[in-house]
């Protein structure tokens, strides 16, 4: 029993650790265009993360031109960034952390 809650302990850190790298990575590359949950020039985080998966978060960043026809969106404003694959990984883990909670009944 011990081990398993230092396992989700570890694995509740490590999500922590991913999410404020992640904002760090918002704050250097996304800023100028995404807001956490206010529509700026594009949408939210907020929104993302309610309708679209981890990896279709990191395919859009990686090659938004390819991936907006993918998604049937007639044009792309979002330029291509070139991120290591562990800001890819932070950067989604932040745009994940604002995904809405699901209401209990």
């Amino acid at each position: 029993m011990r081990t398993i809650v230092i396992k989700l302990f570890l694995c509740a850190t490590l999500v922590n650790v991913a999410v404020a790298d992640g904002k760090k990575v918002f704050e250097t590359y996304c800023w100028g265009c995404h807001h956490q949950t206010a529509v700026a020039f594009g949408p939210p985080f907020s929104e993302i993360a309610s309708k679209r998966s981890a990896e279709e978060i990191r395919a859009m960043i990686a090659d938004p031109a390819s991936v907006s026809k993918v998604f049937g969106y007639k044009r792309n404003a979002m330029p291509a960034f070139k991120l290591t694959p562990e800001e890819l990984k932070e950067i989604t883990a932040y745009i994940l952390s604002y995904k809405p909670k699901e209401k209990s009944h």
